[in-house]
């Protein structure tokens, strides 16, 4: 077969900022489906890059592109439009009280940045406190706070990031015996008991100069394999840096607007955070991110001289955008959906796992769900080369998978398909997972009603 041009091109000009691109082109995509210039479906499970929450190209988000083409698509940073100024209002109203104050960004780095950025404006500290295999961005204080991806060969990191254990029960950093039990049982193997929650703040209090500014945590790690912390960890988490005197930065990035269940992931452990950063769900497929915080806080930091202006801050299109995501989600009950065909998913899962051992470990919440793959279940080994070949055979048979490799995650596939999926969807995927573990594996699928 001969290989695309276009590819030929790709390889010539194209930094790359993956090991590997895709072997072929999209042409067009809609709902849970990209199709290559050959005319090939492939179904996607990763919701492009975990963006496209209600699928590619929705005929709404589609509607208010056309709509803000014939009224405004960018301004001075300076003014301000009806759809920033209402994208504003929705999100106070979704939010608990008293979140109520946005500004809208471009991306989950930059959201990040400014959520520490005023964290340390706020309480004129300096400290920020990160979780292993977190991820949070990769511009410069974002990256400093992501564990799930390599610093080395970049330079230093920025001065006063503390880290502590991640809440990883399959693999317990601390060795706590919960985190230890059931090793032959593909689903729950173990559970945390928050010991790396209080030995990394024996650590933190061991090392810290007394300055800590807040703590920056997702409700699930998700580029770190789908890690999701026990009931009370975001509770626990939240009190033990408040009596140290800083704030909770919670990153819904991948799990706000639906995607657990719950319309924010933090919601399962009845905290409210002093801060609150989107990006991915809320825009759709189109760049936005917005940084949530208090009047009472927005008070504190502009009388202190707080400044944040770039040449897309409140940008009229992507605001557009996102509040016609907001309307489906909320109109189509994208969260109880999204619990409904997460446990189908779930259920079909460890169907697979029960007959496929190198499945080690069915773990997270709603539509984001987390395969462990390993070479033994007793010993845990971890699959790499396996899971890199089944990642290739899903793509081959049609099904795009992503496949967590990140220092410390193992192989883990990370599941995340549109809150729209159908269960035609759901079910036809799990039967090209079941054929790629059976084709890489040389053993026999499992048969799927």
């Amino acid at each position: 077969m001969n290989r695309d041009p276009l590819l030929e091109l790709a390889d010539r000009h194209l930094i790359r900022y993956v090991p590997e691109f895709a072997p072929f082109l999209v042409e067009r995509a809609r709902g849970s489906w990209v199709w290559d210039r050959a005319g090939n479906p492939v179904l996607d499970f990763t919701s492009g890059q975990i963006c496209s929450t209600i699928g590619h190209n929705h005929p709404r988000i589609v509607e208010a592109i056309r709509a803000a083409c014939d009224r405004v698509l960018h301004l001075n940073s300076w003014m301000l439009s009806e759809e920033v100024v209402r994208l504003a209002a929705r999100l106070a109203e979704l939010l608990p009280a008293p979140l109520e104050k946005t500004i809208f960004l471009n991306t989950g780095s930059e959201s990040n940045e400014i959520a520490m950025r005023i964290a340390k404006l706020a309480t004129g500290r300096f400290e920020i406190l990160g979780l292993e295999q977190s991820f949070h961005g990769l511009t410069a204080g974002a990256a400093s706070v992501t564990n799930s991806v390599g610093h080395r060969g970049y330079g230093p990191q920025l001065p006063g990031v503390f880290t502590i254990p991640a809440p990883y029960a399959y693999r317990c950093p601390v060795r706590s015996a919960a985190g230890r039990s059931a090793p032959d049982r593909p689903a729950g193997c173990g559970t945390c008991d928050l010991a790396c929650l209080e030995r990394g703040f024996e650590r933190f209090d061991a090392e810290t100069t007394g300055s800590l500014a807040g703590v920056v945590v997702e409700p699930v790690l998700s580029a770190g394999g789908v890690i999701d912390p026990p009931p009370g960890y975001l509770a626990r988490l939240a009190e033990l840096v408040r009596a140290r005197g800083g704030l909770v930065i919670v990153d819904e990035a991948q799990t706000a607007f639906g995607r657990l269940g719950t319309m924010f992931g933090f919601e399962a452990d009845g905290i409210v955070p002093d801060i609150v950063t989107v990006s991915k769900t809320l825009g759709g497929g189109l760049p936005l991110a917005a940084t949530v915080i208090s009047p009472e806080l927005e008070e504190r930091i502009v009388e202190r001289g707080f400044v944040h202006v770039t040449s897309h801050v409140s940008d009229p299109l992507p605001a557009a955008v996102g509040l016609a995501v907001l309307d489906v989600v909320v109109e189509e009950r994208l969260p109880e959906r999204a619990a409904a065909m997460g446990a189908r998913l779930r259920a079909g899962l460890l169907e697979l796992a029960a007959h496929h051992e190198v499945i080690g470990e069915v773990r997270g919440r709603g539509l984001l769900l987390g395969v462990e793959l390993v070479t033994d279940r007793a010993t845990r080994e971890p699959a790499d080369a396996l899971g890199a070949a089944a990642t290739d055979e899903c793509l081959a048979r049609g099904l795009s998978m992503n496949i967590v490799r990140h220092i410390g995650a193992n192989s883990v596939w990370r599941i995340a398909p549109p809150l729209t999926v159908t269960e035609d969807e759901i079910d036809r995927a799990l039967s090209i997972m079941d054929e790629s573990l059976a084709a890489v594996t040389r053993l026999p699928a499992a048969t799927r009603v």
